[in-house]
């Protein structure tokens, strides 16, 4: 063999060699997991209470205040030891059913008032609205029972949820503005209108847009309304438990921006 041909091939060789050498050194490589998008189909699907909430912030973009509560009350209730539900700091107001039609009168209504302002919850009455009864014979019956608001913290709510067999929703429209007149210009401010969502959007949507209006709906999820009212309060349960009660009390909260100045009565000094 030439000394040339001797001399690459031991060039190859050591070349060959090093190769080996590095091979060796290197760490041995593993099959590492490949990342995958998980399948939607696969993914737990939210729960319809956590659907309703995403709405409520997304799509409604409401806010309420279920820490600064309120209360309505009646009869039903029996005796009320309000002394012990003053100690609810949750407890906020109270509407205390005086009315209804032309001619109840609720027989607890002057206690339930009396006491509760006694002991330092702001109070204010109801009249259960008849979609048959006269008007002027319902504004008689609470302007009768109720003669003024000195003693009262709230402006007056008219409870609004029955339209009547007969009653046209124009004939229940139009007995109602004329009794929210009556009640406006009888103690000189504008009442709060309470009623159903179902309700609203169905008989009352855009004809009471001047009015406050507490909103009923016991369900899961904010009431969603038709329209644009000015929705302050939401009663959100007819079951709620409060210490001095006996049984269930509906119970409602604030919305939005509304708070108790929106239904306080502005008295005059």
């Amino acid at each position: 063999m030439k000394p040339t041909y001797l001399l690459l091939l031991l060039l190859l060789l050591s070349t060959l060699s090093t190769q080996a050498d590095r091979r060796k050194k290197l760490p041995k490589l593993t099959a590492q997991p490949t990342y995958m998008e998980p399948d939607p189909l696969m993914r737990p699907l939210p729960s319809e209470k956590a659907l309703v909430h995403l709405q409520d912030l997304v799509v409604n973009r409401r806010r309420h205040s279920l820490g600064k509560r309120g209360i309505d009350v009646s009869h039903y209730q029996n005796r009320i030891n309000w002394s012990v539900v003053a100690e609810d700091k949750d407890v906020n107001y109270v509407y205390i059913k005086a009315t209804e039609n032309a001619a109840l009168v609720d027989n607890m209504f002057q206690t339930n008032l009396r006491e509760a302002r006694r002991a330092g919850i702001p109070a204010g009455c109801y009249h259960f609205f008849s979609p048959t009864a006269a008007p002027l014979a319902q504004l008689k019956n609470l302007t009768s029972v109720v003669p003024n608001l000195k003693e009262h913290d709230l402006v007056p709510m008219i409870d609004v949820e029955v339209k009547g067999k007969k009653t046209t929703p124009e004939d229940l429209r139009r007995r109602l503005k004329q009794f929210l007149r009556g009640v406006e210009d009888f103690y000189g401010v504008k009442p709060i209108i309470y009623t159903g969502q179902n309700f609203y959007n169905k008989y009352l949507s855009g004809h009471f847009d001047d009015y406050l209006f507490m909103i009923a709906k016991y369900s899961e999820g904010i009431p969603e309304l038709t329209g644009n009212p000015k929705f302050a309060l939401w009663q959100f349960s007819a079951s709620g438990r409060v210490k001095g009660i006996k049984g269930a009390v509906d119970q409602s909260c604030f919305m939005d921006n509304y708070g108790l100045r929106d239904i306080l009565i502005r008295k005059k000094n």
